[in-house]
């Protein structure tokens, strides 16, 4: 962004209207809200959202292969099983705020996810996960274990 700002936003945005959001209505999630170039999505089931993300990052993946590296976009991404509150068209509560933290320590690239989606998806996608171990986390009272 701080390199070319107009340039920044517009590959960001090609990127969602090509590949973010398609993948996301694909596989049946809801935008709740968007933070600058951050999103929170909510999904109908874990493995909707985990088949989404793996879609999304691998097609990130191939774009970037041909850009130099200093005009890379590459997201971060963290999946959290949890409840949530609904209040109005937005989401709160400790699911939520998990997922956020996940992201934050997630490659660039990359996802965490917490135990519970690993144990709900680990049998049910083709998708590889490596141990991140057990994580504390910004204001979340308990370790969470995490897989990247």
């Amino acid at each position: 962004m701080g390199r070319d700002e107009s340039g920044t936003l517009a590959a960001l945005k090609a990127l969602r209207r090509d590949v973010v959001d398609p993948a996301i209505a694909t596989h049946g999630g809801r935008i709740v809200k968007t933070t600058g170039d951050g999103l929170l999505v909510e999904f109908p089931s874990v493995v909707d959202s985990v088949s989404c993300v793996v879609d999304v990052q691998t097609e990130m993946a191939a774009r970037a292969a041909d850009v130099p590296e200093e005009r890379r976009i590459a997201f971060r991404i963290g999946i959290n099983l949890g409840d949530i509150i609904i209040d109005g068209d937005d989401i709160f509560g400790d699911g939520v705020n998990i997922a956020a933290r996940l992201q934050e320590i997630a490659q660039p690239g990359g996802v965490c996810v917490s135990s519970r989606v690993h144990d709900d998806v680990r049998d049910r996608l083709a998708a590889s996960f490596a141990d991140g171990g057990i994580q504390t986390l910004k204001n979340i009272a308990r370790p969470i274990q995490v897989w990247r």
